[in-house]
């Protein structure tokens, strides 16, 4: 048995215990109660579903690797989302012709990685703790929203629109191998570059990052912008995917973020985390979701269930460490 755990661990890293687990036994359960549940239908059907709360989950990562937070993502993409409807509107609404959609997507992206550069330097530079000033751009987010729709949404855009919502290359859904690409870009972020290592040094110590030479109000501030800029990114996918854009889309999002990043093995204290655990996380919370509506049971008792899955997994990672704790000591 410790020959096997140490095999695993080496491969794939102790962190990728709890989500396997999770995955295997949301698979055993809902295979044998759930009819149709081990079906192309349910997968095609996570697939979909699957990239917009990833996307927002990736926007989360990088803050809480940091030792902080960002509770203003769904809000963020909601924005983007806003400003590259406006755009298409501005050049016609349905009759949007491409090149509209191109600037469409670049006001996306300066609307998300501004909010996030705000939110970042004022998180370098009046060292405030993250949960308030994350929750301030909150805030002013949703009610610049509210103000600028007076509560409504805004819908009617070009057809050409619909693939990247709804479309597929390959069998894939496109918003899948968009997904797919942006995990790959912060897999490559966080072991390949130095901000990587930066805002991981600052996860673990600020101070000592600070003396070590590291520009920590540098890296705070780039780690948000790009966590806004992954907002935008959502926003875009769920503009295409909605066919409309309202402050209030995908706002249940914001706390399974947390919980996905959590149940993917990342530290609650910044300093520790890897992309892949998370991406395996997401998936079991939508198989989990899916099985559960199989089951035919509502939504709320699908929130219980994933509060519970956090607490097993969370103690299953403490016997996990517990466990490889022992094993070093034997050695």
């Amino acid at each position: 048995m410790s020959s096997l755990v140490r095999k695993f661990n080496a491969i794939f890293g102790a962190d990728m215990a709890g989500p396997v687990i999770a995955f295997i036994a949301v698979m055993l359960i809902f295979g044998i109660f759930a009819d149709n549940y081990l079906s192309l239908a349910t997968f095609g059907s996570v697939a979909f579903q699957l990239p917009e709360l990833g996307l927002l989950t990736l926007a989360m990562l990088l803050p809480l690797l940091t030792g902080g937070i960002n509770l203003s993502v769904t809000f963020a993409a909601n924005l983007s989302g806003l400003a590259a409807a406006w755009v298409l509107q501005a050049h016609g609404g349905v009759d949007a012709p491409p090149s509209a959609f191109l600037f469409a997507c670049i006001a996306a992206l300066i609307t998300g990685g501004a909010a996030g550069a705000m939110t970042g330097a004022a998180i370098a530079y009046t060292r405030a703790h993250p949960i308030l000033v994350t929750l301030s751009m909150m805030i002013f987010l949703r009610g610049l929203g509210e103000f600028l729709t007076r509560g409504g949404d805004v819908s009617g855009f070009p057809a050409y629109m619909a693939p990247l919502g709804h479309g597929t290359i390959g069998g894939l859904p496109i918003p899948l191998l968009i997904f797919i690409v942006c995990v790959g870009l912060w897999h490559v972020l966080l072991t390949r570059t130095k901000l990587g290592f930066g805002l991981l040094m600052i996860g673990s110590n600020i101070e000592a990052a600070r003396y070590s030479g590291l520009n920590t109000r540098r890296i705070q501030v780039l780690v948000y912008t790009l966590s806004g800029l992954m907002c935008a990114v959502a926003g875009i996918i769920m503009l295409a995917r909605f066919n409309s854009v309202r402050v209030g889309h995908g706002e249940s999002y914001l706390l399974i973020t947390v919980l996905a990043a959590f149940l993917g093995g990342i530290n609650p204290f910044g300093g520790f985390g890897r992309v892949l655990p998370v991406f395996v996380a997401l998936i079991v919370l939508q198989l989990l979701s899916s099985g559960l509506n199989l089951l035919g049971a509502n939504q709320h008792l699908a929130t219980a269930l994933w509060g519970v899955l956090m607490i097993v997994v969370m103690a299953a990672r403490g016997l996990f460490s517990s466990y490889f704790a022992s094993l070093r000591k034997k050695v």
